[in-house]
């Protein structure tokens, strides 16, 4: 692990963004993948999310079906209405949020709808699975925003 600084970490992430690109191409995977929880557990230490949100305030996950499905009746709504009232079908076909910051975003950070929030937040920052090199402009756009994703790409890709 290398002690990582997090003063200006958006332009140093945004400066290694080669750095990142080319180790995520020429990585061994099985090898990253197995440091992986580690890395990712590390940042989650080190990173309070409630302090950020950046996700939250500038981005929004996919709703999938079983996510509409299960917000919904949390929320007492018909899914059709719930679609109507928060989401709209993106350019990839998919359901997002209609504004920023996400509208289940509390000022203190917090979720209205944790316990049954969308499975792609539950798993973000995808950086304790093979999503980082699936998907890999996400993983770099993420790398951006969000200082846990830049902790795990530069501990992985040290110099």
């Amino acid at each position: 692990m290398i002690n990582v600084n997090f003063n200006n970490w958006q332009r140093q992430s945004l400066n290694n963004k080669k750095k990142y690109a080319n180790g995520l191409q020429k990585a061994n995977k099985n090898a990253v993948l197995k440091r992986l929880p580690q890395l990712h557990r590390e940042a989650f230490e080190k990173v309070d999310c409630l302090q950020c949100a950046q996700c939250c305030k500038n981005y929004s996950p996919r709703f999938k079906m079983p996510d509409i499905k299960r917000i919904s009746k949390f929320l007492g709504m018909k899914e059709s209405d719930f679609i109507i009232q928060y989401l709209n079908m993106d350019d990839e076909g998919d359901y997002v949020v209609k504004s920023s910051p996400c509208p289940f975003l509390n000022e203190d950070n917090t979720c209205n709808i944790y316990d049954v929030r969308p499975s792609d937040c539950a798993r973000f920052p995808y950086t304790n699975e093979d999503v980082l090199f699936k998907r890999k402009n996400i993983t770099l756009k993420n790398s951006e925003f969000c200082p846990i994703v830049y902790y795990v790409l530069e501990n992985l890709f040290a110099d």
